[in-house]
């Protein structure tokens, strides 16, 4: 039985070049040497407490785990969070594809962002030829070196681009090594080649904006970085190259990554900054994976962690220190709140423009 009726081989997709881009990087980049933006007495005040928590967390050793939603990026932080990287503040960074479609696109071309709206009706959101084609092409070249999604394409950005084997090596290892590891992934790019000509060999692409990029800085700094996607979330899969399980390995192992660090989280900090979905749903099955792990050595499940979540939706008047409000309470149904405050943790939740609170968190650890 046929499922899918589309042909989706015939996806028309376009150059960046005739997309009208809304954003640019010269426009949003801030610089962590500037004055911060003023916070609300409320928004200062869990500021200037999670700084002591990192401090605290980093002079024991702990984690502390940072994780965004597109717009931090979006609103230029990336140069807060390389220097936030580089003085050792964050042990591990975690984001959405959207994230890392914006972060390739600033880093290549130097623009990014889109009307919905408009380009929804014309059948062209999200069909553009070169982001989804290099976010790809750093996938394929990472699967083969069992890396995951924030890996492989930080490295792609930070180093230029790749070089990927031959279909005749490739063909050979799999018949050679039926049952290795990167077996499927080896399957993939083999496929890639033959139906959508991947190139063979070297395949260089310099991304003159990587100052740009955040996954390129964690890469640069060797801080994990991990990407938590949805299939049929983000935009590159408006693309006949597009491979869910590509996504799904890459993805598969950014999560185990993920746990690790939250393996390291006794007495550490969370931070969960303009991410809704993902950060949420993440942290709750990571969180339960490790302590089930833990109860199974017989050891603690984790604790003396605190977490901090940022982000302009009103928190409903809630102190999330008490507890979680009752059903006839607005904020009950604020799931990024209500899920981080059943982690065991001292959660506190700050209404706050993201990339204004992480550039006072950073001037505040100075």
């Amino acid at each position: 039985m046929k499922l899918v009726s589309q042909d989706w081989s015939k996806l028309r997709v376009f150059p960046l070049a005739e997309r009208k881009s809304l954003t640019s990087v010269e426009q949003i980049l801030r610089s962590p040497d500037t004055q911060p933006p003023a916070l609300s007495d409320e928004a200062a005040r869990h500021a200037d407490a999670c700084a002591l928590k990192i401090r605290a967390a980093h002079s024991r050793g702990s984690g502390v785990i940072l994780m965004y939603g597109a717009h931090l990026l979006r609103n230029g932080a990336a140069p807060i969070l390389d220097r936030m990287m580089q003085q050792g503040w964050l042990t591990h960074l975690a984001t959405n594809g959207a994230a890392t479609i914006h972060d390739w696109e600033y880093s290549w071309f130097g623009r990014s962002t889109e009307s919905v709206r408009e380009n929804v009706a014309t059948g062209t959101f999200g069909a553009w030829q070169e982001t989804a084609w290099n976010i790809h092409m750093a996938l394929f070249a990472g699967s083969l070196r069992g890396e995951g999604y924030g890996a492989a394409l930080g490295r792609y950005i930070e180093e230029g681009g790749t070089t990927l084997p031959t279909r005749d090596q490739l063909a050979a290892q799999i018949a050679a090594e039926p049952s290795h590891p990167l077996t499927a992934a080896r399957a993939d790019l083999l496929r890639a080649i033959v139906e959508h000509h991947v190139p063979e060999g070297p395949a260089p692409l310099l991304h003159p904006w990587k100052q740009s990029s955040i996954l390129a800085s964690a890469f640069r700094h060797s801080v994990p970085m991990t990407v938590h996607p949805g299939i049929g979330y983000d935009i590159i899969v408006n693309h006949p190259v597009y491979n869910g399980g590509l996504i799904g390995r890459a993805a598969a192992l950014d999560f185990r990554l993920f746990s690790d660090s939250v393996e390291t989280l006794d007495g550490g900090v969370t931070l969960a900054v303009g991410s809704a979905i993902m950060a949420p749903q993440v942290f709750e099955k990571s969180l339960s994976s490790v302590n089930n792990l833990r109860i199974g050595a017989g050891r603690p499940t984790v604790g003396g962690h605190s977490i901090y979540v940022v982000d302009l939706q009103d928190g409903g008047q809630w102190d999330w220190t008490q507890g979680e409000p009752p059903k006839t309470n607005a904020a009950y149904y604020l799931r990024f709140c209500k899920s981080f405050s059943r982690m065991g943790g001292e959660m506190h939740y700050a209404q706050c423009d993201n990339a204004a609170f992480v550039h006072n968190l950073y001037a505040r650890l100075q």
